[in-house]
């Protein structure tokens, strides 16, 4: 690569936005998985937050909202359930269809770890200005949208 003091070109400007990208990436997803305190996964906190703000939904809906797979979703609620946080029943008008929804234990942990959990994974924004943090969240949404348009499922 070209010296940072001087232009460097297009092509080498794409090369390094995709392998800084793709280091950030990783490195973030395993400062995430390091700081998993009282075995709160990112995608098990997302589901009791998606549990906790939306309210019960279909076992599909909730995959598709978390980006995951039918196939992890179906671990992720099995772990859940077994620590009885989260439960499923019936849909009441769709016999094919399964609800997950928080138990009073999920609800109370919820309750309990959702706004420090959170606050201790975004941390690591708080070493940007809040202007900067917004331009940043403008960039990542518009590059997800890219990804989306290509086909990619988020």
């Amino acid at each position: 690569m070209a010296n940072r003091a001087d232009p460097i070109s297009e092509l080498e400007l794409r090369h390094e936005l995709a392998k800084e990208t793709a280091d950030f990436a990783r490195a973030y997803l395993r400062w995430m998985d390091a700081s998993d305190c009282e075995r709160m996964s990112y995608p098990r906190l997302r589901l009791l937050e998606q549990l906790h703000c939306v309210g019960p939904d279909r076992m599909g809906a909730l995959g598709d909202e978390l980006g995951l797979t039918p196939r992890n979703m179906t671990a992720l609620v099995d772990a859940l359930e077994q620590e009885g946080l989260v439960a499923r029943r019936a849909h009441p008008s769709d016999r094919r269809a399964v609800l997950g929804e928080l138990t009073d234990a999920g609800l109370r942990t919820a309750d309990e770890l959702l706004e420090p959990r959170i606050k201790e994974l975004t941390a690591l924004f708080d070493t940007l200005e809040p202007a900067d943090r917004e331009r940043f969240l403008a960039a990542v949404r518009t590059l997800l949208d890219g990804l989306r348009d290509r086909g990619v499922r988020i």
